[in-house]
């Protein structure tokens, strides 16, 4: 049995992340109205507005949520929104230069943060040079081999024209990405997410990912891949983590519809991936910056204390997607401009964020954030939980109550004192109910919202969570 991905870094195996999407939270322009000539570079596009610092001032935000992993979403020259890259090897003139880069590495390892960033491979924008090079001289040409075609069209990314994907098996474009991900990684970062890694494909990766491994093998290489069998995209590519959309979507539709049934069968194949090689470090989430707030997705705000539990507790490598721990709102649109509403704009000020926010509640977003690092900080304290076998007692499962019981892996190593199991109960109902067991860690959904007290003593408190043993 596996407990571990066979090349997963060591330092993954208590990694606890915080997600950005920086352009947006840095506030910059959404499009680059700097890139008006024919071609790219020179005095064009060297509008340099140094934003990047303003993470600085939230990291030790993280730190003290209980996280030490910096998520990037994208960072490098490009249109709009990121993923229209133009030049992998700079950052985006409306974030800053190499020195902002350097000094958030710097501050980063002051606080022990590891940082990773995203890696927008797949595709560039139209404007990129290797693309209007493809472009310019057509599918049969020595450059045109760089790029995916459709016929005598460039294959644009999930219809997108200005997205052109690359051709991730030509040689000449692995040799480039090997480069872009190793000098990164040489500049400070620790790892990689590799956005849309399911559209290439596993055996196109694999390549590329086994020669930056080579070079830096402690670094984190995340894979998004939305559909499938994770664990088998894993092995197959080389990829240490694979985001896990499957339990993404039961956790906030179960909680939405009232139906635990559904998150005790997509748990049930949580634990199956964990088991698998390849499935033992899946990156777990509520939100990111591609979907409605999870804050949004709930009809009874209550529930998030059921959410925020699922997050922290459950083995996997969980990831905060910021201003989650403020109950920041915002609903995805399947439009030009649809994602802005999950990608705001935050204060310099960590203090200031729920005024600056939308969030569900500007009095509960302290409270909120409470609760974020109560249970952050019991994963801490119980560090196997990371790779927990995780079971439904069935015998207990209702639409609206379920006990999970976490359990360490066979060798799984424990400090002294560490619990030996733990049993999360989830409570939808409308009343509090008996704790199976000493009640370590309880949260009231009713309190973290409204402030309406803490739970009683040995409850599962009404649409809340307790944590017994």
């Amino acid at each position: 049995m596996n407990t571990t991905a066979p090349s997963a870094p060591t330092w993954t195996q208590d990694a606890i992340c915080w997600q950005v999407y920086p352009l947006g939270f840095c506030g910059a322009p959404s499009h680059r109205e700097d890139l008006g000539g024919e071609g790219y570079g020179g005095a064009d596009g060297e509008n340099v507005v140094h934003r990047l610092g303003r993470l600085t001032g939230w990291l030790d935000h993280l730190v003290g949520l209980g996280a030490n992993v910096l998520i990037l979403n994208p960072l490098f020259d490009s249109v709009s929104h990121g993923y229209d890259t133009l030049d992998h090897r700079r950052l985006d003139p409306r974030l800053g230069d190499d020195s902002d880069f350097d000094a958030l590495v710097a501050a980063c390892r002051e606080r022990g943060i590891r940082i990773v960033l995203d890696g927008v491979f797949n595709h560039v924008s139209d404007q990129h040079p290797v693309a209007r090079r493809a472009i310019s001289t057509g599918p049969n040409s020595p450059e045109g081999a760089h790029i995916r075609w459709a016929g005598d069209h460039p294959y644009g990314f999930e219809g997108n024209d200005d997205l052109v994907e690359l051709e991730l098996t030509d040689s000449v474009v692995q040799d480039a990405l090997v480069d872009v991900m190793s000098r990164w990684l040489e500049r400070g970062a620790d790892g990689w997410r590799l956005d849309a890694m399911y559209a290439a494909g596993a055996s196109a990766w694999a390549p590329i990912l086994e020669r930056v491994r080579a070079e830096h093998p402690e670094a984190w290489i995340l894979g998004e891949v939305i559909h499938g069998d994770y664990p088998e995209f894993a092995a197959a590519s080389g990829a240490d983590s694979i985001t896990q959309y499957e339990l993404w979507k039961a956790i906030w539709s179960a909680l939405h519809d009232e139906n635990l049934f559904e998150l005790a069968h997509a748990l049930g194949r949580h634990q199956e991936f964990l088991e698998t090689d390849g499935g033992a470090r899946p990156l777990t989430f509520v939100g990111n910056h591609d979907t409605t707030r999870i804050a949004s997705q709930l009809t009874d705000g209550r529930d998030l204390s059921v959410a925020y539990a699922l997050l922290a507790l459950l083995p996997g490598i969980p990831a905060v997607y910021s201003g989650d721990e403020f109950g920041a709102t915002g609903i995805k649109e399947e439009r030009a401009g649809g994602d802005d509403a999950v990608r705001p704009s935050f204060p310099e000020d960590p203090a200031e964020a729920p005024h600056h926010l939308s969030v569900l509640s500007v009095d509960a977003a302290p409270r909120i954030l409470e609760v974020h690092r109560r249970l952050l900080s019991l994963r801490r304290r119980e560090p196997w939980l990371a790779s927990a076998r995780v079971e439904v007692r069935e015998e207990t499962l209702e639409n609206t109550y379920a006990e999970i019981v976490l359990t360490p892996q066979d060798g799984a190593a424990q400090p002294a004192g560490a619990t030996a199991a733990l049993t999360l109960v989830l409570n939808l109902g409308e009343d509090d109910r008996p704790a199976p067991g000493e009640v370590l860690e309880a949260v009231s959904g009713a309190d973290m919202l409204d402030g309406v007290g803490p739970p009683a003593s040995g409850v599962v408190p009404a649409h809340g969570i307790a944590v017994v043993r």
